[in-house]
């Protein structure tokens, strides 16, 4: 049961090539969370993701859909989502895969942290009672070491930086300032959880079990883990920079 003191809730699931999953999820989240929305956003998926989500809304109230016209990245889809919720007045705005990873019935755990003070809460894969299911060895290694990058560069101490299962605060959103994100792929989830911290506000992380998708392909490569960790050591650098010039001989504190 969600809390009151919440307000409206809504979740973000965007999707690319997901007709084995959209339904499955969606009635998983409703039943799991009946006083929450879905905001299901479609990159124009050729497999008809659109049209089931489309059917879903038909029937019930608490489905919306938003369709774009081209698959622009993981980042741009939540962005555009999050724009809508904010405009339709959500006080609390989420976010999830829509392939089974995030378990819609572990949703309380990241209400609850926010209802309890946080600005962003991150469902955790690398907090004590965290687990993942289903992956190889390889993968493992990728995301901790990936998040250990993040933490050691960026110097924030969020385990699990890259995590895409959150829920923020609507004014979490008004403050980080949504036009001015560039990130499309996965490296948004650390950028978000980044401005979240430079804004001066709280992250929590509770643990949650990630499991490995078991219908439909993954869009996770090595292509784009690479890239991610490319656009993070340039702001890595560019924080150390400034950290440097704020301490040299002669600057001047605002």
């Amino acid at each position: 049961m969600s809390l009151p003191s919440l307000g409206r809730i809504v979740m973000v699931i965007p999707t690319y090539n997901e007709s084995a999953n959209v339904e499955w999820i969606v009635q998983r989240l409703l039943k799991a969370q009946p006083e929450i929305d879905v905001l299901v956003v479609d990159d124009n998926s050729p497999d008809g993701t659109g049209k089931l989500a489309d059917a879903m809304a038909a029937e019930d109230p608490r489905v919306k859909v938003l369709h774009r016209t081209e698959k622009a990245g993981l980042g741009a889809a939540y962005l555009h989502g999050f724009r809508v919720a904010l405009a339709q007045g959500y006080d609390a705005i989420g976010e999830m895969d829509a392939d089974g990873s995030h378990q819609p019935e572990q949703l309380q755990r990241l209400i609850d942290a926010l209802a309890g003070g946080a600005d962003l809460v991150i469902g955790s894969r690398w907090v004590p009672g965290g687990s993942i299911v289903n992956w190889p060895r390889s993968r493992e290694a990728l995301s901790r070491g990936g998040n250990l990058y993040v933490r050691l560069l960026l110097g924030i101490k969020v385990k699990d930086a890259t995590a895409g299962f959150r829920l923020f605060r609507r004014g979490t959103l008004e403050a980080i300032d949504l036009d001015s994100i560039e990130s499309t792929g996965y490296v948004f989830q650390t950028d978000m959880a980044y401005r979240t911290l430079r804004n001066g506000l709280s992250v929590v992380e509770v643990p949650i079990d990630f499991v490995e998708r078991e219908r439909g392909d993954s869009k996770m490569s090595p292509n784009i883990a690479t890239e991610s960790l490319k656009r993070i050591t340039l702001w890595g650098l560019a924080e150390r920079r400034e950290q440097l010039r704020r301490h040299l001989p002669g600057h001047r504190h605002a």
